[in-house]
Order: structure tokens, then C-alpha cells, then sequence
């Protein structure tokens, strides 16, 4: 398993942060899902709201700051673990923290900001496996599976 951490630009070191919570949570996923947690690999990159709400408008057509983006590899789960059987290496796709979202969204549900950037993870893993939330029944399995894994992270409400 491997997550790889892009530089930030405001210079924090993120990674010395979040990493081993990010590699407990993606451990859980992979294990959730049935993936070879060695095989696993994902990057992350926290950037801040002008940057995300660019990339958000660029990629999605849509001009807004948003909290999270999930880029996967591949367009399903089926052609990921074909990739791993090929290669070794499960290459989940790129996901993307914004910062102060991040920081509002933990002010305004009462919790450590720790928490929030984990939850922002484990939902931004989740699409790059395929899961959604635009649906009800989809919303329902997915907000099912983060809770399985945030529990599973000792990481409650």
C-alpha cells in the first residue's frame, strides 16, 4: 500500500499530519472491499479553495469551491483489480482536500478538523471505487460503508 502526498502550496506538511490515519483507513477500505492492501495505491493532495474550485470547474463544469475531488484510474472497480492482476499495483486515482473547506465544515459540524480531512478521504476513496451519492439507494450504501470504516477508525461522530 502506498499513498503519495504532492507538496501543498502554502508549504504545510500534511502528510506528517494525516498519513498514518489515511494508511488505518485505507488498510480498512481495501480490506472492506476485498483489494490486496499491498497492491493499493493513491494520491493526495491538499490544496486551498481558489485551486479546487478551479480544478472543480475545469473537470466537472462546475464553477464552485467544493471540499473533496476524486479522480479515479479506472472507471470501475473491475478494471482496477484487472490492473493489479496485470501489474501488481492497484492505482486507485488522485484525490484532492481543500483545506478551508475542511476547516469550516469541521467548525460548523463540531468536530477536530482531523476528523473531517479523514471522513473528506475516506468519501473521496470510496468514489474512486466506483461508489456514489447521487442516487438515494446509492447514497445509502455509501454513507453506510464510511460509516463501517470511520468506526472501524475508532473516528465517531
Amino acid at each position: 500500500m502506498q499513498i503519495y502526498f504532492n507538496e501543498s502550496e502554502d508549504g504545510t506538511d500534511y502528510e506528517k499530519t494525516y498519513k498514518e490515519q489515511m494508511e488505518q483507513a485505507l488498510l480498512r477500505i481495501a480490506a472492506a472491499e476485498e483489494l490486496d492492501p499491498e497492491q493499493v495505491e493513491v494520491s493526495v493532495t491538499f490544496t486551498d479553495a481558489e485551486n479546487i474550485r478551479a480544478l472543480n470547474r475545469d473537470y466537472r463544469d462546475t464553477d464552485r469551491v467544493t471540499d473533496v475531488l476524486s479522480f479515479p484510474q479506472f472507471s470501475s472497480k473491475e478494471e482496477l483489480i484487472e490492473s493489479g492482476e496485470l501489474t501488481g499495483i492497484m492505482e486507485l486515482g488522485d484525490v484532492v482536500i481543500c483545506m478551508e473547506r475542511a476547516e469550516a465544515q469541521a467548525e460548523e459540524y463540531g468536530h477536530p478538523l482531523e476528523r473531517e480531512v479523514i471522513y473528506l478521504f475516506v468519501h473521496s476513496v470510496l468514489h474512486l471505487l466506483g461508489y456514489d451519492h447521487m442516487e438515494e439507494d446509492e447514497k445509502a450504501v455509501m454513507r453506510a460503508r464510511e460509516e463501517e470504516i470511520m468506526t472501524a477508525l475508532g473516528i465517531t461522530r
